[in-house]
């Protein structure tokens, strides 16, 4: 008897310690599309969403990570490619079903790209992992990536290559046309929502990373630049010049909203990191991401300052100092409002910039 009970706790603990458990009889599926993303909720057409299969070991996390982020309206956990029709979860965990652990993302391809999708996936899975995510072993925790879309598999190879030069090992997604998906049952959906610190290999606060695609902002031509700028802006972001202390747009502005490159469009900085630094220019504390700035000596004025340059537009923003506050870095950027455009925090989806809302909420 005693026996038998120390084999009943550590059955159940390996049910809290890994993706394994006994299964429940298969729910009915999911028929509606949830339409909230990060925190946003509004009415959606299915037929305007794409959909793409992820597989990233233990499902569990892998759901959670995809549902916070901004433009996925579903995810769903199930059973990939495998050889067995309506696989249930003790037979998928044997690894004789040849299925795996897979989640069904479905996505807004006008807030969130496929290919940023695959770069969020990345930052969460070992891609060089053969068979195994986190605590898990098996050939269900393969790591793979099931298209729809014969278009999509050109996107997905040329994301893995780039990829590739970050790896000293060969990546191993597996990239593979959907051959079939079986939902899983109704336990395992949304399961880190019904039990809250259970087991997940993933980081998920990881889904809150800003990824800004340079792409997505290109520079226009000098005319172009010309013909929309204003002299002052002109001869600020691309001569260099400075505008006056406390006669600008934004030293005093303090709504809730980004600041975007006024030539590109790309996003700057945040409301939330803007302070009075007495200056006479707008001042933040850093930027959305360090991706979207470059950074160059200038010595002129007989002075060794830093330049703050965009990065798509390479706009003169402004320079960044050390003399920041110290409880939010250290740093102060002194920004000419010339070379900024605000969008207010209510603008913003419709903007564009509605995947970086939750920044100034």
């Amino acid at each position: 008897m005693k026996n038998k009970f120390i084999l009943l706790i550590l059955a159940l603990a390996i049910l809290f310690v890994s993706c394994t458990g006994n299964p429940t009889e298969r729910q009915e599926k999911i028929a509606e599309i949830k339409t909230e993303s990060k925190g946003t909720k509004e009415d959606i057409n299915p037929d305007d969403l794409s959909t793409i299969y992820f597989a990233g070991g233990c499902f569990w996390g892998l759901e959670a990570y995809m549902e916070k982020l901004y433009g996925v309206y579903d995810a769903v956990s199930g059973y990939a490619n495998g050889k067995t029709a309506d696989p249930t979860y003790k037979e998928v965990s044997t690894g004789e079903t040849g299925h795996a652990e897979t989640v069904k993302v479905s996505y807004d391809p006008n807030k969130i790209s496929l290919d940023k999708l695959i770069r969020y996936l990345l930052m969460v899975i070992d891609p060089t992992s053969v068979d195994k995510q986190g605590n898990d072993i098996g050939s269900q925790y393969r790591t793979g990536i099931y298209y729809l879309d014969e278009n999509d598999r050109q996107v997905i190879e040329d994301r893995l290559k780039k990829e590739q030069d970050k790896y000293d090992k060969k990546i191993v997604v597996e990239v593979e046309k959907l051959d079939n998906f079986y939902e899983a049952e109704d336990y395992h959906q949304d399961y880190l929502d019904k039990n809250p610190g259970g087991y997940c290999h993933i980081d998920l606060s990881k889904a809150d990373h800003v990824l800004i695609d340079e792409d997505d902002y290109k520079k226009p031509s000098d005319d172009q630049i010309k013909n929309t700028l204003t002299d002052e802006e002109y001869k600020v972001t691309q001569e260099s010049a400075t505008e006056p202390a406390f006669n600008n747009k934004f030293w005093d502005n303090y709504k809730k909203g980004i600041y975007v490159d006024i030539v590109t469009g790309e996003p700057l900085f945040s409301s939330t990191d803007k302070f009075d630094s007495g200056c006479g220019w707008p001042s933040f504390s850093k930027p959305i991401s360090e991706d979207v700035l470059k950074y160059n000596t200038d010595t002129s004025f007989n002075m060794t300052r830093t330049e703050v340059k965009s990065r798509s537009g390479e706009s003169h923003l402004g320079h960044v100092f050390k003399d920041g506050p110290k409880d939010k870095g250290g740093l102060r950027y002194c920004i000419n409002s010339a070379s900024l455009r605000f969008i207010p925090y209510e603008d913003m989806d419709k903007e564009g910039y509605g995947y970086l809302k939750h920044l100034v909420e």
